[in-house]
Order: structure tokens, then C-alpha cells, then sequence
């Protein structure tokens, strides 16, 4: 009754709309009829966009409206939502979120009448999706606003965002766009390998698009010979599959060499006989064999940018690495308290995409040797391996007093004080700010002699230094061990790590990229997802 009111209106006298309007039906008027569509492809009703009605006439010019839902007599303010004016109304409607106007036009045949109105869905379509494109054009094809609201964004909205295809060890990073009048599936790639600071690659995967009134068209990008037919299915919450229906699009001519040879010089800007390597090769050929058996039928997972805090050491997000024969591969960084963590979004086969490649321990930061001493490796190594040592002891420490806590907890009350994750964060943030007011803003660094970089051109100064762990592995994450290292914060673009077993550098630069529909709903969120993706490498 109360929603009742708030739409109908109730006087002293007149009694309820609603309950009048049902008299008026027995006597043939249907303006207040009931409605019970809810999806916002059916808020025009079986007359379809194109039939005029009242309501859309008066908004654009046409004739006037009936009696039954003319504005309110001069100098009385309207009892009722009926009673405003339908340019009102539009301007009203427009405002909501289109997933809020089905409903909407379930209270009666006026509001379902005035919701045809593609002035609503064009405002929509803008505020919602970003589409800027000149929406009247669409008249021309018979396609209406509302159809593209309803047909291709509402439709494919879970899809948009950041996913990590299910390439066996190689992962991946597809961007999901709403790009003009059409949704695009882009996958991104690192630049050619070793040029780590230029900027990332992208090419489309597939597309849809509304070409006529019926339905949405998807259709898989992949291969060059242009678009062909393909599906897409979301499987279940923050999971969904392409795949393409006309395969030979992705054969060319000259058969499998031909197509390794183009594969070749998109993925690594060069040709084999250029890579004189012969384990890279072996690496290479068999990335190619492994990633084109899929031929774009492929299963995606959601994946969240990490949310960031004020006392992150740099702004946390996406970088390119330098992975050796490997290549570049990407990275995500993100802060836990006292720990920092570099996850693969891109893998290979000795670590696969959604492992952890590195963790920089935020509490122990590194004084490194001047430059003349910090060339000798033998002098870094020693005062890593003490730091490791000192970490060893600790954490040793740390679990005695949490079994002597555990004990005592079981013979006493629990504490109504919060627990000592906080205090770890809290802690960590602290020695973090000291260690930063302490250190110069800038120190000199070279990397010690016998120390590989695939990147000559890594920066001469850096911020700090902590101390960290390498995740490293046999061919086929075999007998997998963290190793101690060197995270070297360069400025809030770039870090690297120094893998002392391996004798080798990585160096990480951001992805200056700004993605949309990539932020996770919470902490808890985008923890669970790092365990997800890290438990399906495993």
C-alpha cells in the first residue's frame, strides 16, 4: 500500500489510483494496467521500439496525451508520478539504473509506454558503459538504445573486466572493453623481449556486436583471415569459454611453418634463425605447439587489480618482467602487512602462471655495500644469506610463541582485543616509514659482476632494498624451492630482483594501462582469488 501511494497518490477523497484504475479497466481503460516483465529487454512491450505510442509522441512533438495522464490542473502540485509531465518523467526514469527500470515498468502501461522512449537507454548506455558513440545513427539499422542496453551490455556485462585464460603453464591477461558499439576481448602481450619499458602489445580475440534487432553476434578475431562465427558461454560466477565455430580461419596456406613463422615474429619481433640459443628455441617451439592446440577455445577466470593503502611501499598493480630465456612475462604486485607478493599472470613451464615468483619481506631491508664493494658478488651474497639466517631465527622464535600462546588460550578466556594480524601490518608499516626515513632517497647500485641481465639498460640509483625470496623450479614446476634474493626498488615504476642461486636479474616495469571493471569488491575478495589462481597452477 505504501508503494502503492507513493506512485498513485492518495487524497482525502479520491481514494487510490490503483484500485480506481482497476474500475476504469472494467470499463475498457487500460492505463494503469499491471505489467510483469522484469528484463530490461522487454521494458517496450510486445509492440516492439518501433510503434508509437502516446507518450513518445508528446516527448517528440507529436500529439498530445489522453485525458487520463495530463498534468496536474495549474496551481495544485501533482498528487501523483502519472500526473507529472512525460518530459519529466523521462528525465526522472533516465537517472536510474537500468537494471531498476524493469521493474519500473511493471507498476502500469504508462510508465512500460514511457520507458520505449530510447532517450532513457541512450542516457543509460553512456553513464553506464562509456558509450559515446552518436547513438541516432542506430536508427538507420532498426537497432534501438534500448536493444543495445539490453541485448549486448546488460546481457555481457559480467564478462567485462580482467581475466587469465587457461593456457596450461602460459596464462594470460584478456581485457574485456565495452569499445564503441561493439564488446572487445583483447589480450595483452609484454613487449618483445628485452625491451621491458616499452609499452604492452594487445590484439582483439573476439567481438560482439548487435547487427540486427534479434540478438547479439559473437565472433572469434583470432587467426587473418577477419571475423568468423563464434560462442561465448559464461560457465558460472567469474567463469567463461569462448569458442570458434569456423576453426579453418585460423589455418593459412603455407601450413604449420607458415603459421609458426608469423606466430614467431608477433610473439618475439624476430625470426628463429635470429635466436642462436638453442634451449630457447626448444622453448619457443614448444610455447607455440602447446598455445595454438587451443585455437582460441579457451575457459577465462576473473582476475582483480590489488587494492592499494597509504602505507603500500609503491602504488601496487601490474608490471612486465624479464623471466631469462623466457622472455617478458607479467606480474602482479600486491602488499599483505609485513610481506609483498609477486604473482605470474604469464608463466612458462619451470613457473606457471599463478604462482608466486617472488615475496619481498618489508621487514628487513637491506644496507647495501658502496658501489666499489657491491661489484663483488661474494659480498652481497653474505649479506643476504645473514639477513636469511636472521629471518630463520625469528620466524623459529615466532612459532614457539605461538605454541606457548595456543596453550595458554586453551586453559584461559579468549581476549576480546583484536588479533595480531593487525599488529603485524602495523608493525610492518612502521619499520617500513623508519627504514625510508632513514635511507638517502637515492643510492647508488650496479649489479655485481657475474650477475645476468637480460636488460643492460637497468637504472644506476635506486630507493632501498629489501630482502626476499625467489620461487625457482625444474621443467615442469619440478621439485619447486624459494630461494633468498634481492628486491631493489627502483622508483614507483620499475623494481628488480637479484636471484642469487641463479646468479641472474629481473627487471620489472609497470603496465601504464588504466583498466576498467578491474577493482575487487574487497580485500577477502581479491585474497581468495590470488589462492584460486595459485591452486589451479598447482
Amino acid at each position: 500500500m505504501a508503494v502503492c501511494a507513493r506512485l498513485c497518490g492518495v487524497g482525502p477523497a479520491r481514494g487510490c489510483r490503483r484500485r480506481g484504475a482497476a474500475r476504469e479497466q472494467r470499463r475498457g481503460a487500460a492505463d494503469s494496467e499491471p505489467d510483469t516483465d522484469t528484463d530490461p529487454e522487454e521494458t517496450g512491450g510486445g509492440g516492439g521500439v518501433t510503434e508509437d505510442d502516446e507518450v513518445a509522441e508528446r516527448i517528440e512533438g507529436g500529439r498530445p496525451l489522453p485525458p487520463a495522464i495530463e498534468a496536474a490542473p495549474a496551481g495544485r502540485a501533482p498528487l501523483s508520478l502519472l500526473e507529472l509531465p512525460p518530459e519529466l518523467l523521462v528525465q526522472i526514469f533516465g537517472s536510474l539504473p537500468g537494471t531498476d527500470l524493469p521493474s519500473l515498468a511493471r507498476v502500469c502501461t504508462t510508465f512500460r509506454r514511457i520507458l520505449r522512449t530510447d532517450t532513457i537507454w541512450r542516457r543509460r548506455c553512456r553513464e553506464e558503459y562509456g558509450v559515446c558513440e552518436n547513438l541516432r545513427k542506430l536508427e538507420i539499422t532498426g537497432v534501438s538504445c534500448r536493444d543495445v542496453y539490453a541485448k549486448l551490455l546488460h546481457r555481457y556485462r559480467h564478462i567485462l573486466g580482467l581475466w587469465q585464460p587457461d593456457i596450461g603453464p602460459y596464462g594470460g591477461l584478456l581485457n574485456v572493453v565495452v569499445d564503441g558499439l561493439f564488446i572487445i576481448g583483447w589480450m595483452y602481450l609484454p613487449p618483445h623481449d628485452p625491451h621491458v619499458d616499452d609499452p604492452m602489445r594487445f590484439k582483439p580475440l573476439f567481438r560482439i556486436h548487435l547487427m540486427e534487432r534479434k540478438c547479439a553476434t559473437v565472433e572469434c578475431m583470432y587467426g587473418h583471415k577477419g571475423p568468423h562465427n563464434g560462442h561465448i558461454q559464461i560457465v558460472k560466477k567469474d567463469e567463461f569459454s569462448t569458442k570458434c565455430n569456423q576453426t579453418d580461419h585460423h589455418r593459412m596456406s603455407g601450413g604449420r611453418q607458415e603459421e609458426f613463422r608469423t606466430w614467431l615474429r608477433e610473439e618475439w619481433g624476430r625470426t628463429l634463425e635470429d635466436i642462436f640459443h638453442e634451449h630457447m628455441q626448444e622453448l619457443i617451439l614448444m610455447k607455440f605447439i602447446y598455445t595454438s592446440q587451443y585455437d582460441n577455445c579457451l575457459t577465462y577466470r576473473r582476475i582483480y587489480l590489488p587494492p592499494s593503502s597509504p602505507d603500500d611501499l609503491i602504488q601496487p598493480g601490474l608490471f612486465k618482467g624479464t623471466y631469462g630465456s623466457h622472455g617478458l612475462e607479467i606480474v602482479m604486485l600486491s602488499f599483505h602487512g609485513r610481506k609483498a607478493k609477486g604473482t605470474k599472470i604469464t608463466g612458462d613451464p619451470n613457473i606457471p602462471a599463478g604462482q608466486q615468483t617472488v615475496e619481498i619481506d618489508l621487514a628487513h631491508p637491506l644496507q647495501l655495500p658502496d658501489i666499489e664493494n657491491l661489484r663483488d658478488f661474494s659480498e652481497l651474497s653474505r649479506i643476504v644469506l645473514e639477513v636469511q639466517e636472521q629471518v630463520r631465527r625469528e620466524e623459529q622464535q615466532q612459532q614457539q610463541e605461538e605454541e606457548q600462546h595456543s596453550q595458554q588460550a586453551a586453559c584461559q578466556p579468549a581476549s576480546p582485543l583484536g588479533g595480531e594480524g593487525a599488529e603485524g601490518e602495523e608493525t610492518a608499516s612502521g619499520a617500513e616509514g623508519t627504514t625510508q626515513d632513514k635511507a638517502p632517497a637515492t643510492q647508488p647500485f650496479v649489479l655485481p659482476m657475474g650477475v645476468i641481465s637480460r636488460n643492460e639498460d637497468y637504472p644506476r640509483t635506486c630507493r632501498i632494498c629489501f630482502y626476499g625470496t625467489g620461487l625457482i623450479a625444474g621443467h615442469g614446476f619440478t621439485s619447486p624451492e624459494r630461494t633468498p634474493g634481492v628486491f631493489v626498488l627502483f622508483d614507483d615504476d620499475r623494481f628488480g630482483f637479484i636471484w642469487l642461486e641463479l646468479k641472474s636479474f629481473s627487471l620489472y616495469s609497470r603496465i601504464k594501462v588504466s583498466f576498467q571493471n578491474a577493482q575487487a569488491p574487497s580485500r577477502e575478495a581479491f585474497d581468495e582469488m590470488l589462492k584460486n589462481i595459485q591452486s589451479l597452477a598447482t
